[in-house]
C-alpha cells in the first residue's frame, strides 16, 4: 500500500481501525484503494468514509449505489446502525459492476434477482 492510499487518514492506526476497501468505479471516485477509520457501526464508518471525502460528489454518488460487505458477509437490508465493524475489521464497498448477465453466472436462472440494498440509511431496490 502506497503512502497516497491512506492519504487523510493517517491518524487512525491501521491495526487498532476499521479498513475500508473501495472497488472499480468507488476506487477511482476515492482516487485511491482504502482508507482507514475509527471502528463503530457500519453507520459510523460511512459517517467517516463521507467526512473523509467531504467534497468529492462524485465519490457521493458512487457511494449510494455500493454494496457492502462486512468481512465476507453482505450487509443487504439490514440497518447500518446496528452492525458493528470492529477494530481491525474490514468494510468493503462494491458499486454494480457493468455486464452482469445471471443467465451467464453460476447457478443463474436467467431471471432477475433483485435485494435491497442499504447504504448511509438509505434502501434502495437493486438488481442483483
Amino acid at each position: 500500500m502506497t503512502d497516497a492510499s491512506t492519504t487523510g487518514n493517517r491518524d487512525v492506526e491501521r491495526s487498532a481501525g476499521v479498513t475500508v476497501r473501495y472497488w472499480a468505479a468507488a476506487r477511482a471516485a476515492a482516487g485511491r484503494e482504502v482508507d482507514h477509520v475509527d471502528p463503530g457501526t457500519v453507520a459510523d464508518v460511512l459517517d467517516a468514509v463521507r467526512a473523509l471525502h467531504d467534497g468529492n460528489e462524485r465519490f457521493m454518488r458512487v457511494l449510494e449505489i455500493c454494496s457492502v460487505l462486512v468481512g465476507e458477509e453482505p450487509l443487504g437490508g439490514t440497518d447500518p446502525a446496528t452492525v458493528i465493524v470492529p477494530a481491525g475489521g474490514q468494510l468493503e464497498l462494491l458499486p454494480p459492476f457493468a455486464g452482469g448477465d445471471s443467465r451467464h453466472s453460476a447457478g443463474g436462472s436467467g431471471g432477475t434477482a433483485h435485494t435491497n440494498l442499504s447504504v448511509g440509511g438509505r434502501r434502495r431496490r437493486a438488481q442483483t
